[in-house]
């Protein structure tokens, strides 16, 4: 199956490409490989603040990395020119806007992990870091950053 069926079948539709905030680009490629820059949680294509553990719980912390997923596939099209073109999802690293007592960082960045995984099965597995921060851009409270392999 193709992975553009896979997201049709998800309801999914793909953003376009973010124009960064600050001084970067979305995405870069040497080799084989495609870096995309952090991208944070949107809502209603506004930053989706939050700090998880004060005024968000995990299961919105997993939907908003979830959210982070689908932009990061709409940046990684825009690299690729073709998602069927990912010969591997290689590393995910995630920043979690959260207390110092919050300990549930994976469980959020698995609403990431997760999508991959359902949009390109084996190709979607990969390596993964999940890290608490006292603050992200914008309040934001999830940005997440991918590496991917081109066939």
């Amino acid at each position: 199956m193709s992975v553009y069926d896979k997201l049709s079948e998800l309801h999914i539709e793909l953003p376009p490409v973010a124009v960064p905030a600050a001084a970067y680009v979305p995405f870069v490629q040497t080799g084989h490989l495609i870096f995309l820059s952090g991208h944070i949680a949107k809502k209603d294509g506004k930053p989706w603040v939050g700090q998880l553990g004060r005024n968000m719980q995990t299961a919105e912390g997993k939907d908003a990395a979830r959210a982070v997923a689908i932009d990061l596939l709409g940046t990684l099209h825009a690299a690729a020119g073709d998602l069927n073109k990912i010969r591997r999802i290689v590393k995910v690293m995630s920043l979690v806007n959260s207390t110092p007592d919050f300990v549930e960082h994976h469980l959020v960045t698995n609403g990431c992990s997760e999508l991959l995984g359902q949009i390109f099965g084996e190709k979607g597995a990969h390596a993964r870091s999940a890290f608490g921060v006292a603050q992200l851009p914008m309040g934001a409270c999830v940005e997440i950053e991918l590496i991917a392999e081109l066939a």
